[in-house]
Order: C-alpha cells, then sequence, then structure tokens
C-alpha cells in the first residue's frame, strides 16, 4: 500500500520527466512556423502539469488542492489536445509520439481520479 506522501513523490517526479519529455520533444520539431506556434502551445501546456502537481502538493486547503488539481487536468488535456494536433498535421510521425501520448493518457487519468478522490474541506 503506497502512502500519500509516497505517492505524491512518485506523481512529482514522474510529471517532472513528462516536462523534461515535452521540452525534448519540443527541440526536435521542425523550424517550421505552424511547428512552433504548436510546439510552444505545448511547451507551456506539458511543462505546467508538472508545475501546477507541484504546487497542489503545498496546497494549505482540500479546496486549494482541488483547485490545483483541476487546473493539472486541464493543462494535462490541452498537452494531449496539441499532441494530436501535431500527428494529425503531419508535423511529427504518430510512430514517434505514440509513448508520449499513452504517458499523458495515463497521467490524465491518475490525476482526474485524484481529483474525484478529494475531499473539499
Amino acid at each position: 500500500m503506497t502512502t500519500n506522501i509516497e505517492f505524491k513523490t512518485r506523481m512529482n517526479a514522474r510529471l517532472k520527466m513528462f516536462a523534461l519529455r515535452i521540452i525534448k520533444l519540443f527541440q526536435s520539431l521542425p523550424k517550421t512556423d505552424e511547428a512552433r506556434i504548436i510546439g510552444k502551445q505545448l511547451l507551456r501546456s506539458g511543462t505546467s502539469v508538472a508545475a501546477n502537481y507541484r504546487a497542489a502538493c503545498r496546497a494549505r486547503s482540500g479546496k486549494e488542492f482541488y483547485s490545483k488539481l483541476s487546473i493539472v487536468v486541464e493543462e494535462a488535456d490541452q498537452a494531449l489536445f496539441w499532441m494530436e494536433l501535431l500527428t494529425d498535421a503531419e508535423i511529427v510521425p504518430l510512430s514517434r509520439m505514440a509513448e508520449l501520448i499513452a504517458e499523458t493518457e495515463e497521467i490524465l487519468k491518475i490525476m482526474a481520479t485524484a481529483r474525484k478522490n478529494t475531499k473539499i474541506n
């Protein structure tokens, strides 16, 4: 059984690695206008997932924790959208994005469940 502290520690590390993967992807995008514009949106939302989860872990109340988790869910969903757009526009091949998309979907499910299970006081 995992404690809340262990879960938060593991998620913070996982989300930081996720943010680093987003940064590496952004750095490798083609130097076209559309790739840069979409890439910057992905960079903002993808790195925001980790930053806002870290802030949630330092929340002073259940309401604040819930609010921060809501931002994490929103940003993860936006990151997923930008990844889908990169592949649908054939800027990045799906084969190259599949693992990162799967990780984003898993993070989104975990964070949505955590938010759902949060007791607001």
